[in-house]
């Protein structure tokens, strides 16, 4: 697929990062009505250990010089799926999107090649306003997998301290300066996950250095059932421009399921934002995940607000 006439594709540098956010707001604001990433997100995008902008990423700029689209491929830790991103400004960059999905899958092909992959999978997003761009994922031969539900509450009326947790249950916060609690934790996190559909195991250290600097601590939760570890809660500064608290991971061990011990690191998580000043919380479930089933969070106030679909295509490696 080609680009219009007059149409530009390059690649990006951390000079286009402004341009590039702005492209992003534009396309957010389409898809969930708000504007979800800063620079900061777009820089760590081009700088990601397994992404080469010379390679990995495009911009368009329309004829005047504007720039309208921006496609990135992720895969944040090196292996398994690939995930590819293309962000249009609705207004002005419709129809380059399916050239620049075609320009990403023929690199998807070429990772596979260099990984020494027969073949890679690759997934693209579509929110619920996006039935374009779903429609050209589906005519690229994409076909959908699973959907992801956000959910929210309003924390109006939290107080500061959560209700009491079930009899034998505590909650406490992480102790981030304690080496074997951060190895606990990351095993909770990991050994809840793998009896979920497409969990990509990863290991400590590369978990540990994928923690930003200037991590909320507090807002990390570890639950212990009669003294042993048994669950826990990670949160996420991704949505303080909205002044929401976020819901990164939460985790039980299955052993310890269906006990509250999911209810009580929620409730946990909700006070101390809520002490915080926050407005909202939110977090983000997959539907195929038999682990957290909806009505553990209807049950602590949150609510279905929109929906993301995955769809997934199988790339053959270059020269397969």
């Amino acid at each position: 697929m080609t680009l219009p006439a007059g149409w530009q594709a390059r690649r990006p540098t951390l000079d286009d990062v402004p341009a590039i956010l702005a492209v992003v707001h534009a396309a957010d604001t389409f898809a969930i009505g708000y504007p979800d990433f800063d620079a900061d997100d777009v820089r760590d995008a081009l700088t990601a250990p397994h992404v080469d902008p010379e390679r990995d990423s495009w911009v368009v700029t329309d004829p005047e010089g504007a720039l309208v689209a921006w496609a990135i491929l992720q895969n944040e830790t090196g292996m398994g799926r690939e995930f590819v991103d293309v962000f249009v400004d609705p207004d002005r960059g419709a129809e380059v999107r399916g050239p620049l999905l075609a320009r990403q899958l023929d690199r998807v092909a070429a990772r596979a090649a260099e990984r020494g992959l027969p073949d890679l999978i690759v997934r693209c997003p579509a929110c619920e306003p996006e039935r374009r761009w779903a429609a050209e994922l589906t005519e690229a031969g994409f076909d959908f997998v699973k959907r992801y539900q956000l959910l929210r509450r309003s924390l109006a009326g939290v107080p500061g301290e959560p209700p009491p947790p079930p009899p034998g249950v505590t909650v406490r916060p992480v102790r981030p300066g304690d080496e074997s609690e951060l190895r606990d934790f990351h095993r909770i996190f990991d050994t809840a996950f793998r009896d979920t559909p497409d969990y990509e195991p990863s290991g400590y250290d590369r978990w540990r250095a994928l923690i930003r600097p200037g991590t909320a601590w507090d807002e990390w939760f570890v639950a212990e059932v009669d003294g042993q570890p048994a669950g826990v809660l990670r949160s996420s500064d991704q949505a303080l421009d909205r002044n929401e608290g976020w819901v990164r991971n939460l985790a039980v061990l299955p052993g310890h399921r269906r006990r509250g011990v999911g209810a009580a690191l929620l409730n946990h998580a909700f006070a101390r934002y809520a002490e915080k000043g926050r407005e909202t919380v939110g977090l983000g479930v997959d539907l195929a995940n038999p682990t957290a089933p909806l009505s553990l969070y209807r049950s602590v106030g949150l609510r279905e607000v929109r929906w993301v679909d995955m769809y997934e295509l199988v790339v053959p490696a270059t020269g397969v």
